[in-house]
């Protein structure tokens, strides 16, 4: 890491390395979790960047279950911070200090996510990769580094959860009729219906009764919402042709 000082000797500029990126089924960030671990049943892959692509890096890896990623909130980097932000799940309406907050608009755009192991694939043509389920990630999204969660250290079950607390139990009822789930692939219906149930729309929105678009694993998902039940509407394939068993390209944002 290259850091750059003032004249105090104060750190004003840290230059960090990507080592690897993600895949998931989210080519946008509309729809994602807003924290890991919400929708367990959600696939991705870390893939590392050449220079990082060294088993040896990975030695002992499979003896964890959980993984930390630290990683870059790519798409809000270039949108700046504000030192209050209007946490979605307040209804979008009510401020919060940004440091009381995990929102993506901070000073420095960097993001914790905690993932289950589900395998490591050595053998894979840009192997070594990681396959995690539980991440709240955009396809393509730079990691800048992975530590293994520590049960003992790393779980506080004491632990306040603030104003986040009064919502973390919030869902939605999700309803797909049999027309419309027949068009999503078996193995990701259980990561869409979780993501549903999550409720995509902007806090602003929370009272909108008009049709959203949701862009997953090649489809884009069309749906309503009335009185805390979430209706599918319509599955159409993603204007961009990707199909759900295709993997994501690397890098897309």
């Amino acid at each position: 890491m290259q850091r750059d000082f003032d004249s105090e000797g104060a750190a004003q500029v840290c230059t960090l390395k990507q080592i690897a990126h993600v895949r998931t089924d989210f080519p946008t960030r509309f729809g994602l979790p807003r924290q890991s671990g919400l929708v367990p049943e959600l696939q991705a892959t870390v893939v590392f960047e050449p220079p990082y692509r060294d088993a040896n890096a990975l030695r002992g890896i499979e003896d964890y279950s959980h993984l930390w990623l630290i990683w870059m909130f790519s798409e809000t980097a270039r949108e700046g911070w504000s030192p209050t932000v209007r946490p979605p799940r307040l209804g979008g309406n009510v401020s919060m200090g940004v440091f009381a907050t995990r929102s993506p608009f901070r000073p420095n755009p960097i993001g914790l996510s905690c993932v289950r192991l589900e395998s490591v694939e050595y053998a894979a043509p840009e192997g070594p990769l990681l396959r995690v389920s539980g991440a709240d990630l955009m396809d393509g999204t730079p990691i800048f580094d992975i530590k293994p969660y520590l049960a003992y250290v790393d779980s506080r079950p004491g632990a306040s959860d603030g104003f986040a607390g009064g919502v973390r139990d919030y869902a939605l009822e999700v309803v797909i009729p049999d027309d419309c789930l027949a068009k999503v692939p078996p193995d990701r219906r259980a990561a869409l219906a979780g993501v549903l149930a999550q409720d995509p729309r902007p806090g602003y929105r929370r009272g909108d009764d008009r049709r959203f678009g949701l862009r997953f694993a090649g489809l884009d998902v069309r749906f309503t919402v009335d009185a805390g039940v979430l209706t599918v509407r319509e599955v159409v394939p993603d204007e961009d042709g990707r199909q759900p068993s295709d993997p994501p390209p690397a890098g897309d944002e």
